[in-house]
């Protein structure tokens, strides 16, 4: 491929928002207007309240309807349970784009067929926080109506520092799956608000009509941040061009260990050389798939979705 990754190169403009945040509808602490006005507060464009589909809290699907206004928008969603990881746990499944009247989940029903049922009803599907729930790369291949994995969870990261899911992501990208990566708050607001706000996706869409923003989920047309802001990522031939806010790091992964990165004091731009990717003293690895990471002087990263650099257009 040769151009700006499909985030950037796609019509419209990124608008803010967070997929996965619970009311007191399930676990949560705030009520959901309470919720919806802080995040609106905080300048976000859009918000789903993305409560516990068990039978205990009603099986809620959280109509926000009513919340929509001129530049502000809410996505209708769920986080979805049902049998079985192999560590023995509940799936959590995060669904956003579902109908109101989504059918409560079948006793025989488990997480992959049950993830598979959401996204037949127009969803969006991410695996969420795997580090946390201990997901394996068995978990993972099962999942095969995913969307994406959930990389950066902001509540796991205040609460007990299993935020990750790169883990699981890249091995499944290397065994040849296509899955994007987003990162969201689960914000409970069970401590103040110290597990909101902290991780995001920015959606390039041409309208905040929720259909719209659920599209470009489903194609990849986005980016996650904890802060840093990615403004075009772009590939001419082994040369890969990067444009964002001031970071310290940019950094480019594969498959294999090696790394393509640029250190230092408030970067904005860098051209990174891909072909140093198989070059040098260590074995490199021919990676169908690569991915960019940004870092700024707090800590806060960026993350773009996983490209294939070897395809046309």
């Amino acid at each position: 491929m040769n151009g700006s990754l499909a985030a950037f190169a796609a019509p419209g403009r990124f608008w803010r928002g967070n997929l996965h945040t619970h009311s007191t509808l399930s676990d949560g602490r705030l009520p959901p207007d309470q919720v919806i006005a802080a995040y609106r507060a905080q300048g976000y464009d859009f918000l789903q309240l993305s409560e516990h589909f068990l039978a205990r809290f009603d099986w809620p699907i959280a109509d926000t309807r009513g919340f929509r206004e001129s530049g502000f928008t809410t996505l209708l969603g769920a986080e979805l349970h049902a049998p079985g990881l192999v560590i023995g746990e509940l799936w959590h499944i995060l669904a956003a784009g579902l109908p109101a009247d989504f059918a409560p989940a079948g006793e025989r029903e488990d997480g992959p067929a049950l993830a598979r049922r959401a996204r037949e009803a127009g969803a969006f599907v991410a695996i969420a926080h795997p580090a946390w729930s201990q997901l394996v790369i068995e978990d993972g291949r099962a999942l095969e109506a995913a969307h994406a994995v959930e990389v950066y969870n902001h509540s796991c990261a205040v609460e007990c520092d299993r935020a990750d899911g790169f883990y699981l992501l890249d091995r499944l990208l290397s065994e040849g799956r296509r899955l994007s990566a987003c990162a969201t708050d689960d914000a409970h607001f069970a401590h103040g608000d110290r597990d909101a706000f902290g991780g995001w996706v920015q959606v390039k869409a041409q309208t905040l009509d929720p259909d719209a923003l659920v599209a470009a989920l489903k194609r990849g047309d986005y980016y996650s941040s904890m802060g840093p802001a990615f403004h075009d990522v772009r590939l001419e031939g082994d040369m890969l061009h990067v444009d964002c806010s001031p970071v310290d790091t940019i950094a480019v992964m594969g498959a294999g260990s090696r790394t393509v990165t640029r250190v230092g004091r408030a970067i904005t731009s860098a051209s990174l050389d891909l072909s140093r990717l198989r070059k040098g003293w260590m074995i490199g690895i021919d990676s169908a798939w690569l991915r960019v990471a940004l870092i700024d002087s707090a800590g806060r990263r960026a993350w773009t979705n996983p490209f294939w650099p070897n395809e046309t257009g």
